[in-house]
């Protein structure tokens, strides 16, 4: 169906989903259970599927890795650095809910884990995510 002769981006999506609770605020991450950073933490996120919209993937993603569903996202910010994936040349269009509770959840499909953690007690993070987490929280 579609046929390029020229090199192109992947497009992926990444959810920050967060809780304020008591003056604290958690973020859900998940520990990658495959290359590139296999067992580092990230947040829940992948690849689009060429039938959805970047909401879609982010809120399948989402499901798919962490089993938590919500109905919907807001878009939050683009993240393109050339060197941001080591696989190839990968856009990530970032998303975020804010919930009110920390829900259960648990690490499936390429997660090994998933887990909620004090936004001030971050692990070692895959990819760019540190930057993403530290861009939107600064504006929140």
């Amino acid at each position: 169906m579609y046929s390029y002769s020229y090199p192109r981006a992947a497009l992926t999506v990444d959810a920050i989903v967060f809780v304020r609770e008591n003056n604290v605020t958690w973020v859900l991450l998940i520990e990658r259970g495959r290359e590139p950073f296999a067992n580092k933490w990230a947040l829940p996120g992948g690849f689009i599927d060429m039938d959805e919209t970047l909401e879609q993937a982010c809120i399948r993603e989402l499901q798919e890795e962490t089993g938590l569903k919500v109905e919907a996202m807001q878009q939050f910010r683009a993240y393109d650095s050339i060197d941001r994936d080591p696989r190839h040349r990968t856009i990530s269009v970032v998303h975020s809910v804010q919930l009110d509770e920390k829900k259960p959840v648990t690490g499936s499909d390429d997660a090994s884990r998933a887990d909620w953690f004090l936004i001030s007690e971050l692990p070692a993070l895959a990819f760019d995510h540190a930057q993403i987490l530290n861009d939107f929280f600064s504006l929140k």
